[in-house]
C-alpha cells in the first residue's frame, strides 16, 4: 500500500510538471532564408534545441512570462529576441563580417609551407618535386607563370627577364639568391628548403612592402624556435649534408653544412664538357632565434658559399671561384595597442674571380656587396582596418675589372611605403598602396600606387582585380656605362584573378598585362633609358585529389605574348628568353610508405636572331621511400626519354644543349635525434 501511494504521488508530481512546462517553436532565418543547424537557447537556462532542416525549432521550459532567446549559428552573428510569446516566434541573424586579419587574398601569389591556403608545400615536398633534386628554384618552376630557360635556370617570370625576380629572407633583400656555374649550365637555389616555414612566390600585384623587382618577389619566412634538439644528415652521389638544432628554454642555435661535388658523378656519367676541375661548392649556414618575450622574437642567419669549377673551352681553360656570403637578423615586436614593429638589418657581398673568362690569359674580378636596412610599423585599428608603414635604405657598391678595364660603383637607394586594408563590406576587400623611392643619382622621388580589389564571397571563392606600378634600378654594369645617368626601370601590373576550390579541387586562372618603360637601350655605345615593351599572357593551373585514393595531380599552364626594345636591341621584338606556351603536368601516387611521382614539361621554341629552337620537352620521374620513422630514401630520373633540348644558339648559330640529356639522383634523408626523418633540418 505504501509502495502504491509512493508510485501515485510521484505520477501526480510528473503531471504537474508537465503541466507547468511550456512550449517554445519558431524559425530561425537570415532574412531570406531559413537557417538549419541554428542552436536556440533560453539565456539563463538550459532549455533549447537545434533548428532542423526548415530552419524550425520547438522545446520545452517552465520558464514563465518574458523570457530572453539566443540563437548562434557559425558564420553569423548572435541573434536574439526578447518575448512573451512562446509560439510562431521569428528570429533573423545577420551574416557574419570577416575581419580584415582573417582573410587570405591568394590572388597571384603561391604560399608554400605553414598556411591557411589550399597550395601548400613543406620542406619535404620540396626536396622531393618532380625534377627539382631538393632545389626550391626548380620546384617553383613547376608553377604558371614561369618559364623555362634551362641554359641557366633562373627564375623567368610573365615575360620578364631573371633580374626582374627578387629574393627577400625574412623581409630582407637577397643580392645573390643563386648559386654560380659555367655558362650555359643551370644554377641551383642557394638556400636549402629545411630552413623556411613558409615560401609565398608572387607572380606580380604585391603590395608596397616590396620593391626593386619589376615582374615578381619570392619572400621566405625562416622557421620559428625550435623546442627540440635535432639532427640529421643525407647523402647522395653529388652532395653530403649534415645539420641540427640545439634548443634552450626560449631560443635555439641551428646549423648547417653542405658539400656538393660533380667529380664521383661525372666519372660514373660522363657528359658533353671537358672539365679541367669538376663543379664544387661549400656551404655552410647558422641561425640563432630567440623569443624575448611573449610578443618579442628575434632571428638571425648568416650563409656562406664557396663555389669552383674549371672547364675546357676551346683554347680556353676556364677557372671560376666565387665567394658568397648573406647575413640577416630581424626582430618583431608589439608596442601595444594594436601597434607592432619591424626592424631589420641584412648584408650580401658576392666575390667573383674567373681566369680565361672570354679569352685565354684574360682575367674577370667582380666584388658586389649590398646593406640593407628596414623599419617598418603596422596597426590592426579595427576589424574593417588595419594599415602599414615603413622605410628602408639599400647602400649598393660593385667594383669590377676586366684586365686593364674596369669601373668602380656606389650609389644609396631610399624607399618607403604605406599599405592600407580596408574591409568595405562584409565580402569585398580594398587593398591601397604607395611605394615613393629616391636615388641619389637621379635625385627624384619616384611614387608607385597599387591597389587590389577582392571579393571573397566564402572559403571557396575568389576574385581580385590588381593594378600598380613597380620600379628597378639597371645591372650594375649598364650603370657604369651610363656613369650613374640611368634612371630607374618601370612596370605596370594589371592582373585579373579568378580561385574557386572545392575540398579536392583547386582551379585558379589569371589573365595579366605588363607594360615596360625606360628599359635600358644600348645606342652607338652609350646606355639609354629608351627601350620599352609589354607582356600579356593567360596563366591556369589546376590541382585535384578526387580523381583517385592517395593520388594527387597538377596542371600548370602559361601562355604569354610579350616584345620589347631592350639592351643590344634593334627592333622590337619577342625577347629570347620568352617561350609563349609552357605547360607542366604532375601526378604523385602513395602506396603504403612509398610515393611514386611523374612530371612532363613542354615548353615552346623561343625566338633568336639566327633562327627559333624547336621545343622543349621532358618526361621525369621519381620515387620516394620512408624505409623507417627516420630513414628517407629518393631517387629521381629526369628526361627518361633522353631528348636533347636545345636550349638557345650562339651567334654563330651552333646550338646550347645541356651538358648531359639525363640526370640521374640518388640521396638517403637520415634523422639521428628525431622521430621523423623529414624533421633532419627543420630548423
Amino acid at each position: 500500500m505504501k509502495q502504491r501511494l509512493t508510485t501515485i504521488i510521484f505520477a501526480l508530481l510528473a503531471a504537474c510538471q508537465a503541466m507547468s512546462q511550456t512550449t517554445v517553436s519558431g524559425i530561425v532565418t537570415d532574412g531570406k532564408d531559413p537557417l538549419a543547424g541554428a542552436n536556440v537557447f533560453i539565456i539563463g537556462t538550459i532549455d533549447g534545441c537545434l533548428t532542423d532542416s526548415l530552419g524550425r525549432f520547438s522545446f520545452h521550459t517552465s520558464k514563465t512570462g518574458e523570457m530572453t532567446l539566443r540563437a548562434t549559428y557559425i558564420g553569423y552573428e548572435d541573434g536574439t529576441l526578447t518575448t512573451s510569446k512562446t509560439t510562431d516566434l521569428l528570429i533573423r541573424m545577420r551574416e557574419k563580417a570577416t575581419a580584415i586579419d582573417e582573410v587570405v587574398v591568394t590572388a597571384s601569389t603561391y604560399h608554400f609551407g605553414k598556411s591557411d591556403n589550399f597550395k601548400t608545400m613543406d620542406a619535404l615536398d620540396v626536396v622531393m618535386a618532380g625534377n627539382s633534386c631538393g632545389d626550391i628554384v626548380a620546384a617553383l618552376q613547376s608553377l604558371p607563370g614561369t618559364q623555362q630557360v634551362g641554359e641557366n635556370g633562373k627564375l623567368y617570370v610573365r615575360g620578364g627577364s631573371e633580374d626582374e625576380c627578387q629574393t627577400f629572407v625574412n623581409g630582407m633583400h637577397v643580392l645573390m639568391p643563386y648559386s654560380t656555374n659555367v655558362e650555359n649550365n643551370a644554377v641551383r637555389g642557394r638556400f636549402s628548403p629545411f630552413l623556411f616555414k613558409g615560401i609565398h612566390f608572387s607572380l606580380g600585384g604585391y603590395d608596397g612592402e616590396y620593391g626593386q623587382a619589376l615582374s615578381s618577389v619570392l619572400p621566405m619566412e625562416t622557421t620559428d624556435v625550435a623546442t627540440g634538439d635535432k639532427l640529421g644528415v643525407s647523402a647522395s652521389l653529388v652532395n653530403w649534408y649534415a645539420g641540427g638544432t640545439k634548443a634552450f628554454e626560449r631560443s635555439c642555435l641551428s646549423f648547417n653544412a653542405d658539400y656538393t661535388s660533380m667529380g664521383l658523378y661525372n666519372r660514373l656519367f660522363p657528359d658533353r664538357y671537358e672539365w679541367t676541375h669538376p663543379y664544387r661548392k661549400l656551404s655552410g649556414e647558422a641561425q640563432y632565434k630567440s623569443e624575448l618575450s611573449a610578443s618579442s622574437v628575434l632571428k638571425t642567419y648568416v650563409g656562406y658559399d664557396l663555389t669552383t669549377v674549371g672547364q675546357h673551352a676551346g683554347e680556353r681553360r676556364l677557372s671560376l671561384r666565387e665567394h658568397n656570403i648573406y647575413a640577416c637578423a630581424t626582430l618583431k615586436t608589439s608596442l601595444g595597442s594594436g601597434y607592432s614593429l619591424f626592424a631589420g638589418m641584412a648584408g650580401s657581398a658576392v666575390l667573383s674571380d674567373i681566369d680565361d673568362a672570354l679569352a685565354p690569359g684574360d682575367h674577370y674580378h667582380n666584388l658586389r656587396n649590398e646593406a640593407h636596412m628596414k623599419a617598418e610599423v603596422r596597426k590592426v585599428f579595427s576589424p574593417v582596418l588595419k594599415m602599414a608603414a615603413g622605410a628602408e635604405e639599400y647602400i649598393r657598391h660593385s667594383n669590377k675589372r676586366y684586365d686593364t678595364d674596369g669601373y668602380r660603383l656606389d650609389y644609396r637607394l631610399t624607399g618607403t611605403h604605406i599599405d592600407a586594408q580596408l574591409r568595405i563590406v562584409p565580402r569585398l576587400f580594398l587593398s591601397l598602396s604607395a611605394r615613393a623611392e629616391h636615388t641619389d643619382f637621379d635625385g627624384r622621388w619616384l611614387l608607385m600606387p597599387r591597389t587590389t580589389l577582392s571579393y571573397v564571397p566564402n572559403s571557396r571563392f575568389q576574385l581580385s582585380a590588381m593594378l600598380g606600378q613597380y620600379s628597378q634600378t639597371g645591372d650594375d654594369d649598364l650603370m657604369a656605362i651610363s656613369q650613374r645617368r640611368l634612371p630607374q626601370s618601370t612596370a605596370r601590373h594589371a592582373i585579373v584573378s579568378g580561385q574557386y576550390s572545392t575540398g579536392k579541387t583547386l582551379l585558379r586562372i589569371e589573365p595579366y598585362y605588363k607594360k615596360y618603360r625606360r628599359l635600358p637601350l644600348m645606342s652607338d655605345g652609350t646606355c639609354t633609358a629608351n627601350g620599352f615593351g609589354t607582356s600579356r599572357g593567360l596563366d591556369i593551373f589546376v590541382e585535384d585529389h578526387s580523381l583517385a585514393k592517395n593520388l594527387t595531380t597538377t596542371l600548370s599552364y602559361s601562355f604569354n605574348d610579350s616584345e620589347r626594345l631592350y639592351r643590344d636591341d634593334t627592333a622590337l621584338r619577342t625577347p629570347d628568353f620568352a617561350s609563349r606556351h609552357n605547360l607542366r603536368l604532375t601526378a604523385k601516387y602513395a602506396v603504403g610508405k612509398t610515393i611514386i611521382g611523374l612530371a612532363e614539361s613542354y615548353a615552346s621554341g623561343r625566338v633568336f636572331p639566327n633562327g627559333t629552337t624547336p621545343h622543349y620537352n621532358s618526361i621525369d620521374a621519381n620515387i620516394t621511400w620512408l624505409a623507417s620513422e627516420k630513414i628517407i630514401v629518393y631517387a629521381s630520373l629526369n628526361n627518361i626519354l633522353g631528348r636533347t633540348n636545345i636550349f638557345r644558339f650562339n651567334t654563330d648559330g651552333t646550338p646550347v644543349t645541356a651538358a648531359r640529356d639525363r640526370f640521374f639522383y640518388i640521396g638517403i634523408f637520415v634523422s639521428l635525434k628525431n622521430n621523423k626523418a623529414y624533421d633532419i633540418s627543420n630548423f
